[in-house]
């Protein structure tokens, strides 16, 4: 476990390291296993960096969503330089099977593309009150999906901006984290009901509950095992569904605090990490490596 302030999204980069958002304290980090962090301080301070991923160029895009207020969609390259869009409420983001990056406007209700020329085009999302749209990924029909977290549905929008969506069995599922399963499938997961789900691109949707319903689970990857991994936030513990649908799932430390208290894990982004071990960000203040 490595200290880290407030880390809230982890990604693995192209260039071997682990870059991660510190919510609370406006800064990036870069992390090399085995070697010490280094820390960018992003100006202004105050535009808490959420989500993060690697671009087709080579460098870092991460979102500045602090809620109700305008955004930015940055780039950050390895040594650290910071270009910035500006976006409102931005939050997902992930780069797009055209070589460009899209991310989602949580409270306008759309999704956001910046090509490689850094042109911004906006999609709106034709759902009352927009849906807010959450994380959103890459699919394997060269498309982009993504989490309605009030409109409680999943979405797809081709490159060209079609949209069509599916309503998801539970009410109030709330889903938040989405990505491809090594079975060509989307899987996410459902804050709200304590549940993963799983779409394929026909629209079929299947939903696994939690043994612990009141988890929140937050995010997914897919791991090195072929298996799905997620947070479960209200718990403290990193889940694992298999894509029949077996479900385990493995407690995390309790993060010390300066006062010598010991504070709840508050899991939220997973990656595997450049060394195929599972990288956990704890908005508690660590980084968490699961061999």
């Amino acid at each position: 476990m490595i200290d880290a302030g407030s880390p809230y999204g982890i990604a693995t980069a192209t260039d071997g390291a682990l870059w991660f958002t510190l919510a609370h304290e406006g800064r990036i980090g870069r992390l090399v296993p085995g070697q010490e962090p280094v820390i960018h301080q992003l100006e202004p301070a105050d535009g808490q960096p959420m989500v993060i991923t690697p671009g087709p160029d080579g460098a870092m895009w991460f979102t500045e969503g602090k809620f109700g207020e305008p955004g930015r969609v940055c780039r950050i390259t390895p040594d650290g330089t910071v270009t910035t869009h500006a976006a409102q409420s931005p939050y997902g983001i992930v780069a797009g099977p055209d070589g460009a990056m899209w991310f989602t406007q949580m409270q306008p209700g759309a999704i956001g593309r910046i090509g490689a020329d850094g042109t911004m085009t906006e999609f709106a999302v034709p759902l009352d009150g927009g849906g807010m749209p959450s994380f959103i990924t890459a699919g394997p029909d060269d498309a982009l999906w993504f989490t309605l977290n009030q409109g409680n549905a999943i979405g797809r929008v081709s490159p060209s901006g079609e949209m069509t969506f599916h309503p998801l069995p539970t009410e109030g599922a709330a889903p938040v984290g989405i990505t491809l399963g090594p079975d060509d499938a989307l899987w996410f997961v459902e804050i709200g009901a304590g549940q993963v789900g799983r779409i394929d691109t026909s629209g079929k949707i299947t939903e696994y509950p939690l043994p612990d319903r009141a988890a929140r689970p937050h995010a997914i990857t897919t791991g090195p095992d072929g298996a799905l991994w997620f947070t479960e936030w209200a718990a403290g513990r990193l889940g694992r569904i298999t894509t029949d649908g077996t479900i385990e799932e493995h407690p995390l430390l309790a993060v010390p605090g300066e006062d010598g208290s010991e504070r709840k894990a508050e899991p939220h982004g997973v990656t595997v990490g450049p060394d195929r071990a599972l990288w956990v960000a704890l908005e508690a203040g660590a980084l968490a490596r699961i061999p």
